[in-house]
């Protein structure tokens, strides 16, 4: 069978036909034109059009088209339901899906700029998505970061999460503060998608509601939020470096730290401590 797509593929249109060989159908012929000829060329190949407007297979909602070949073709696997976090978190920019998500686009967006053979990717992209497989398989439990000497770096600051106001707070959301404050404590990182299959919850319906119990936050807000508490309690309370505090509070960027920060408290890490020293 064939499938077609428009070119320069980088997130969906690379995994979208791993999915494919790997899972649908072994000798599909994957084809990648401008966007204009797509359809046209799908109508004289007799090719199944997929990731653009108005065909089946495309984006739905917050989903990308990896979600719905997954929907579409009853695909009920749990390791390719994390995949699918990972892409659709990488193709939608919306990297609080799932932590692997950014640097699934980084790779990418690396690979793309590298080489304009859109075959060459989807080569490079297979073996890619075979090694993400076997990691969501196998792999996907165990932490970098197991090591005594890095598991004593790690003991950091506990912090208290609080229930405010007279609102009856329902047993998930504060078993999923218990998760985030373990996740806090350890620097390991935790997903919207790993959380809802942990609580046995709907991934979008815990996307929807969690702002109603987490200071009407996001996801992703929250968890930031609580990294950058932990970053300034520790600016505040030890003389490490903004360097180890930036890994402690699970920030291998020490730029995108340092903006982070700076958006929370209106003033850089260093601002900050250099502030603390003048009172």
């Amino acid at each position: 069978m064939k499938w077609i797509t428009r070119e320069h593929p980088k997130i969906d249109r690379i995994a979208c036909p791993w999915l494919i060989k790997r899972f649908i159908d072994p000798d599909a012929e994957i084809i990648y034109v401008p966007y204009h000829e797509v359809l046209p060329k799908a109508r004289d190949l007799g090719a199944t059009p997929f990731d653009i407007p108005k065909v089946e297979y495309t984006h739905y909602d917050d989903q990308c088209t990896f979600d719905y070949f997954l929907k579409k073709h009853q695909l009920k696997n749990l390791a390719l339901d994390r995949i699918a976090a990972i892409v659709r978190g990488a193709d939608t920019d919306r990297h609080d899906f799932a932590p692997q998500a950014a640097g699934l686009e980084a790779i990418f967006s690396g690979l793309a700029y590298n080489s304009k053979d859109d075959h060459q990717l989807l080569e490079m992209g297979m073996v890619i998505y075979d090694g993400l497989y076997s990691w969501a398989q196998f792999l996907y439990k165990k932490k970098h970061s197991e090591t005594p000497a890095e598991e004593l770096l790690l003991q950091v600051y506990h912090q208290y999460l609080k229930n405010k106001g007279g609102k009856k707070i329902p047993n998930w959301a504060m078993e999923l503060k218990e998760m985030i404050q373990d996740q806090i404590d350890t620097n390991i990182a935790l997903s919207l998608q790993q959380a809802s299959e942990e609580l046995e919850i709907n991934p979008a319906y815990l996307s929807r509601e969690f702002s109603k119990y987490f200071e009407n936050m996001t996801f992703g807000d929250y968890i930031r939020k609580q990294r950058i508490d932990k970053a300034q309690h520790l600016i505040e309370t030890t003389n490490r470096s903004l360097t180890e505090i930036a890994y402690l509070t699970g920030f291998s960027d020490q730029a995108h730290f340092s903006r982070i920060f700076k958006l929370y408290n209106g003033k850089t890490p260093s601002a900050f401590k250099k502030s603390l020293a003048q009172k």
